[in-house]
């Protein structure tokens, strides 16, 4: 099986490396302007079709009009052009879904531009003694934390606040193991607790971004202060832009060890909602908590882990599974403030999420044996994982888990 990876790597280039990188982030977002606008006036003059033939057509004219932008690797622009096509493919898809905001392809600033792409390990760069070399560029320092493994396919480069940092996407072929879905559970998604897992084990997820909330209010007030254009705004919207990647990272260093200790607890097979987060948001009095909960990011995470180990990730139908009762299928309401699901049908007494958790379960088994929907005869393994969990005073996840 292939598996793609991508490991980043912060990169220390000098003075003189900034500027040529800095430089060439410039110079994309101006290329990428440049073939948007004349895509635009092209639309305008009847032309409607939109390909890479035509977007090539409009590179030569650019190239030709300026040659500043012959300092961009070619397989470089090329990578532009199928940014830009990709972002009206998603308009037209958009459009073909009946969205009301369908998102025409926008003109970028340079603070939405931050990132240039060489597209294949053919030259364009190299690693030799924890140096990366780049093609037009030059060479700099890299921390190679951990070892890339597979193939390297491409290279991009990113600028973060005042850091850059080197993205390898990487093609690996590996043997996954063959595992029989004997332990399948459900895991409903929520903000009480962040995850509630159908065997009864609930488990929090610390609220990194209101425990800034207070320093990024700060900063957000200093620039909202500073002038336009100046240098102390800049260095006040990157120790804001730093408070947020901060945050940013701890949330993500939590999510990928909830996800390992998911994968590797003995469970076989994981059930989700299938969320629709853009819908979800539309309730104004939980959005902020919804973005911050990264939901699709933690499913993103099991599921290329449990992809590795020869594990399922199934996406179920998300309606009903807080109405809906997990013993006996009546559907009644359940408003947020309720914590425990009471049913008015057959009497059942079990916590919300919980009770979700083993609804998404049965969707996703459709009532096969051993399913162990209700939490019954645990697999010894996941006990240990578990128990784990509560006596190890080191465990990052320790004191997220509720029972």
């Amino acid at each position: 099986m292939e598996l793609t990876r991508a490991y980043k790597f912060r990169i220390y280039p000098d003075a003189t490396r900034q500027e040529e990188i800095d430089e060439r982030l410039i110079l994309a977002q101006q290329f990428y302007n440049k073939i948007l606008e004349k895509s635009i006036a092209s639309y305008q003059n009847g032309k409607t079709k939109v390909s890479m033939s035509q977007f090539n057509r409009f590179v030569k004219e650019i190239i030709q009009e300026d040659k500043k932008y012959l300092k961009l690797y070619s397989q470089t622009r090329c990578e532009i052009e199928y940014r830009l096509l990709k972002a009206y493919q998603n308009f037209f898809r958009r459009i073909k879904e009946g969205n009301k905001k369908a998102g025409f392809p926008r003109f970028r600033s340079r603070d939405r531009y931050k990132s240039i792409t060489y597209p294949q390990d053919n030259g364009s760069f190299s690693i030799r003694k924890d140096r990366l070399r780049v093609s037009r560029i030059g060479t700099m320092p890299i921390d190679l934390h951990r070892k890339i493994e597979g193939t390297i396919k491409t290279l991009t480069i990113k600028r973060e606040g005042k850091n850059y940092y080197a993205v390898f996407t990487t093609i690996n072929e590996i043997k996954v193991p063959q595992v029989e879905n004997t332990n399948p559970v459900g895991i409903d998604l929520g903000l009480d607790s962040f995850v509630a897992i159908s065997d009864g084990t609930k488990i929090e997820k610390p609220k990194f971004m209101q425990q800034k909330r207070k320093k990024i209010a700060k900063w957000q007030k200093i620039v909202a202060r500073r002038n336009k254009d100046s240098k102390r705004r800049e260095r006040a919207r990157a120790r804001l832009q730093k408070t947020y990647e901060y945050s940013t990272s701890q949330s993500d260093d939590y999510l990928h060890k909830l996800s390992d200790t998911l994968v590797n607890s003995g469970y076989t097979s994981f059930a989700v909602e299938d969320l629709h987060i853009q819908n979800m948001v539309k309730n104004h009095r939980l959005a902020g908590s919804i973005q911050e909960a990264s939901w699709n990011r933690f499913i993103q995470f099991l599921s290329y882990k449990a992809e590795s180990a020869g594990k399922k990730v199934i996406k179920v139908d998300a309606r009903n599974t807080s109405k809906i009762c997990s013993n006996c299928g009546n559907v009644q309401e359940m408003p947020l403030s309720e914590r425990i699901y009471v049913c008015n049908r057959c009497g059942m007494k079990k916590d919300r999420d919980v009770n979700s958790a083993i609804t998404i379960l049965k969707r996703a088994t459709l009532g096969q044996r051993e399913s162990h929907a209700q939490g019954e005869n645990v697999r010894p393994q996941q006990e240990a994982v578990l128990e784990e969990l509560r006596t190890d005073k080191t465990h990052p996840l320790r004191d997220a888990v509720i029972a």
